[in-house]
C-alpha cells in the first residue's frame, strides 16, 4: 500500500479510536496531520493571549518544521498504531 493510502486510513482510523489520546498526543496527531498535508507552519503565531488552544496548535506545528511530508505521515501512521495498541 502506498504511504499516501496508508496516511488516510490512519487519518481515518484516528476518528475512531477505543480512548481519546491525552492533550498532548492530540496536539502531536494534529502538528503531524498539518506537516503531512500542508509542510512548515506559515504565517504568524495567534496574537490573542487567551486563545490557549490556538496558540498550542500553532506552537505544535511550528515543532514539525523542516520535517518532509513523507517522514510526518509515517509517524502519523506509527502514532496511531500505537494508539490503535
Amino acid at each position: 500500500m502506498e504511504l499516501k493510502e496508508q496516511f488516510e486510513q490512519a487519518v481515518a482510523q484516528s476518528k475512531s479510536l477505543n480512548q481519546k489520546p491525552d492533550n498532548e498526543t492530540l496536539l502531536t496527531l494534529y502538528s503531524l496531520y498539518k506537516q503531512s498535508t500542508e509542510g512548515d507552519v506559515s504565517g504568524n503565531a495567534p496574537t490573542n493571549p487567551f486563545d490557549f488552544v490556538a496558540k498550542a496548535k500553532y506552537n505544535a506545528w511550528d515543532t514539525q518544521k523542516g520535517k518532509s511530508q513523507a517522514a510526518a505521515m509515517q509517524e502519523y501512521i506509527d502514532l496511531v498504531t500505537k494508539l490503535k495498541g
